[in-house]
């Protein structure tokens, strides 16, 4: 018994309205996933507001910090942080004054992934390359001997620079719209101590203290963003 040719056109019909429109599901699904991956552009710009704290803790160190990172794409941030500082060395055997301005430049990279493209929490580790230059007072010094006697003198002026390397950790957080809080851990490593060799700075803002090699510091941070735009990541396509 032949079945009726009507049904069967309309099966038919609707069987190929499926398969047309499948392949167009697939793409807006595709491109509603890339879209859903966006990045943008973000600087941000921060003080530490560890440092004025530290400055009221001991009055004959004194620095002042800010940092600036630009996210690059793919977790990677350029950074640029600066300041300036100055000291004052008493002790009845020798007393001077000096004062420095300090860069360090360098990249930092997210170990977490974003979850999306308005998240901007992280944490990370980075390299930097800092240097400062320094400008150290004439310095006043005693010697003191029972023997021959005393004797005292001065130690030219001096101008000069540091360099050194640094490993660094640290955290980001946003708090409000933009406002963001965030701290670092560092471990800095003096490239060039040969050049303090007749007298050692005693506090290099940016670095630490002038006689030591190795040190380590800590900064809170205080930052604001910037954001603008966006563009779309290129994910693998999948076939859903």
């Amino acid at each position: 018994m032949p079945f009726p040719s009507l049904p069967l056109k309309a099966l038919l019909a609707a069987a190929f309205l499926a398969l047309a429109t499948t392949p167009v599901c697939a793409q807006q699904d595709s491109v509603a996933q890339v879209l859903e991956q966006e990045e943008g552009h973000q600087l941000r710009l921060g003080f530490d507001i560890l440092r004025p704290i530290i400055n009221l803790a001991q009055n004959t160190r004194q620095s002042y910090e800010a940092t600036l990172d630009y996210y690059w794409r793919k977790e990677l941030y350029f950074v640029a942080e600066g300041g300036l500082g100055s000291s004052r060395y008493e002790y009845p055997d020798l007393s001077y004054t000096g004062n420095n301005t300090f860069l360090r430049l360098g990249i930092d990279k997210s170990i977490l992934s974003r979850l999306g493209p308005g998240d901007w929490d992280g944490a990370f580790f980075g390299l930097r390359y800092g240097m400062a230059f320094m400008h150290r007072d004439e310095a006043h010094y005693t010697i003191v001997d029972s023997v021959w006697g005393n004797s005292s003198g001065t130690v030219p002026s001096k101008t000069f620079n540091a360099q050194w390397a640094e490993l660094t950790g640290g955290v980001r957080v946003e708090l409000w719209k933009g406002i963001c809080a965030g701290w670092n851990v560092r471990a800095r490593f003096l490239l060039n101590g040969r050049s303090f060799r007749d007298l050692s700075p005693d506090f290099i803002a940016g670095y630490g203290r002038g006689d030591k090699s190795t040190v380590f510091d800590f900064n809170l941070y205080l930052l604001y963003s910037i954001r603008w735009g966006s563009h779309p990541i290129a994910l693998a396509k999948t076939q859903l």
